[in-house]
């Protein structure tokens, strides 16, 4: 549960010890979605003068497309997140990397902190091996399973270093 009672919070400090699925609704259209659930760890707790403070960890795999092959890769994102909940109207809710209370709700939830976080720590490109061999960029067959039978390209603009090298 990422679910705290905000009162509950300022008197004692709470173990963060919990899962965020994959069919969660604080995932967005677009999103990099776990591929499994979303662990999530730490303690909350008060930092006085209405601020509370989240240090945890976040750890589970995505699903990407090899950025060279395009087949999928799974990839093990983990991370160790420092937060800092502000109540509205106080100085240090005009920092962006301060996350604002709603005045009207007694309780926190974290899951909209852990989705931005998720975001920040997965790749934007994943490659399946190291010595993945991509597509052809004629055929587009996958070179890993095989060369194709497409004539080697020449790039015309390196035919005047090739004539010079060709005279050595």
């Amino acid at each position: 549960m990422l679910l705290f009672d905000i009162r509950s919070v300022e008197s004692k400090a709470v173990q963060v010890d919990a899962t965020l699925p994959p069919d969660d609704e604080v995932w967005q259209q677009g999103d990099p979605v776990p591929s499994g659930p979303l662990r999530v760890t730490g303690r909350l707790s008060s930092a006085g003068g209405g601020r509370l403070y989240w240090h945890g960890r976040l750890a589970g795999d995505v699903v990407l497309p090899c950025r060279r092959c395009l087949g999928d890769t799974t990839v093990h994102v983990q991370d160790e997140a420092h937060v800092i909940f502000a109540e509205a109207g106080s100085a240090e809710a005009e920092d962006p990397d301060v996350y604002v209370l709603d005045e009207r709700s007694n309780q926190l939830d974290l899951r909209p902190v852990v989705r931005e976080q998720w975001l920040l720590n997965v790749p934007s490109y994943a490659v399946c091996r190291e010595e993945c061999k991509g597509l052809c960029p004629t055929c587009g067959k996958d070179l890993n399973e095989g060369s194709c039978d497409c004539p080697e390209s020449r790039d015309a603009r390196w035919e005047a270093l090739r004539r010079v090298q060709a005279k050595d």
